[in-house]
């Protein structure tokens, strides 16, 4: 059993623009006993303590559904206002300056790079990925990168992946970690700064998803075991 982080006061804002893995998102954080609401009300996105921008579908559809609910700005406040953040598939590949998917779309341009398709690369084949995948550490996630978010993973731990889009970051400081499916290695996760934004859905990760959840959110305060 995986150890709570024994949040009390502090709250995760899971931000809802109506097309997002909502559920399964916070009932890992209620297993971990971290406290969380799903919400899309910019006065409770900023006053939450985190943020974890989740997301399934298309990307030209998640901007227009953010932009008509006037959650980017508020989204882009939070980041700068310096507090924890996390996105996941979707909500990873919304952080970049754009996607190719169904031609051209501007994303929130907060990580530097592009969102592009899976097919062709290489010599995949079948997409989506969907499954089971490693994610190897860079060069750039040892001791040296302060607050390491996957400092509390093992290398190489199994993630679970369904994406048909990958993000090619600009900054290759940013890259935490790289995955290879069929021949082609992409980008998994990335840092920067609060952010820490990863293509796997740790909430459907198994104990190695949820290790980093816990640990990723201990950041907040209160009494966190260790695991």
């Amino acid at each position: 059993m995986i150890p709570s982080a024994g949040f009390t006061t502090r709250m995760i804002a899971i931000v809802d623009y109506q097309m997002s893995n909502l559920f399964s998102v916070k009932n890992a954080l209620d297993f971990l006993q971290i406290e969380s609401e799903i919400t899309f009300d910019p006065t409770r996105i900023a006053a939450a303590d985190g943020m974890i921008l989740p997301g399934v579908g298309a990307f030209p559809e998640a901007m227009r559904h953010l932009q008509e609910l006037d959650l980017v700005q508020p989204i882009i406040d939070f980041i700068k206002a310096g507090k924890p953040f996390m996105g996941i598939c979707l909500g990873f590949q919304l952080l970049f300056s754009e996607s190719e998917e169904f031609g051209v779309t501007r994303g929130l341009n907060v990580i530097q790079g592009k969102v592009k398709c899976l097919a062709g690369c290489g010599s995949i084949r079948v997409v989506p990925h969907v499954g089971w995948n490693s994610i190897e550490k860079t060069q750039f996630t040892g001791s040296e990168a302060e607050n390491n978010p996957l400092s509390c993973v093992r290398d190489k731990a199994f993630m679970y992946f369904v994406h048909s889009f990958y993000v090619e970051p600009i900054d290759p400081l940013n890259v935490m970690s790289m995955t290879t499916y069929e021949d082609f290695s992409f980008c998994s996760s990335v840092f920067q700064e609060n952010i820490f934004a990863c293509q796997f859905h740790p909430e459907k990760s198994g104990p190695a998803g949820l290790k980093l959840l816990n640990g990723y959110f201990s950041k907040l305060g209160g009494k966190h075991s260790g695991i």
